[in-house]
């Protein structure tokens, strides 16, 4: 094989790393920290219930409007009716502003503001998601590396 060519080869098995998101960067542990500002109204992890929000055990991958158990606001459910699945993005997002992706959800929260918070969070939201595959069957560091009981 050519110089030139070895070059284009890892050139090429490069291009998906660069379409990784953000939160892929994100530390699970200080996600974990960072989600104590959730915690008044959600609850991750072994043992989790329902609170003022849903359990948020793997929502990576999950219907928005969809966890057993949980009365939702009539706007999440619709807008899980209407296809609006808890993807990284969509959860990025969401953590960003709520009320900017489903305004008339009852989820008061304002978002946060610092995007290394939120990288953070959807890393500590992957890891408690063992059961979420990305759609393009990529592995996510996060999910791959946890070992959080469902």
């Amino acid at each position: 094989m050519s110089k030139n060519m070895k070059c284009w080869s890892v050139a090429i098995l490069l291009v998906p790393l660069l379409s990784v998101p953000a939160y892929a960067a994100g530390d699970p542990a200080v996600g974990a920290t960072v989600f104590n500002k959730c915690k008044a109204c959600h609850a991750a992890g072994p043992g989790a219930t329902n609170r003022v929000g849903p359990v948020l055990n793997d929502v990576v991958g999950r219907v928005a409007g969809t966890f057993a158990g949980y009365s939702y606001s009539d706007a999440l459910k619709a807008a899980g009716a209407a296809g609006l699945v808890w993807t990284p993005d969509v959860l990025a997002k969401w953590l960003a502003k709520p009320k900017d992706l489903v305004p008339a959800t009852k989820m008061s929260f304002p978002g946060l503001t610092d995007q290394a918070d939120i990288d953070n969070v959807m890393a500590y939201l992957i890891s408690m998601s063992p059961n979420y595959k990305p759609a393009d069957g990529a592995a996510t560091p996060a999910a791959s590396s946890s070992s959080a009981a469902q």
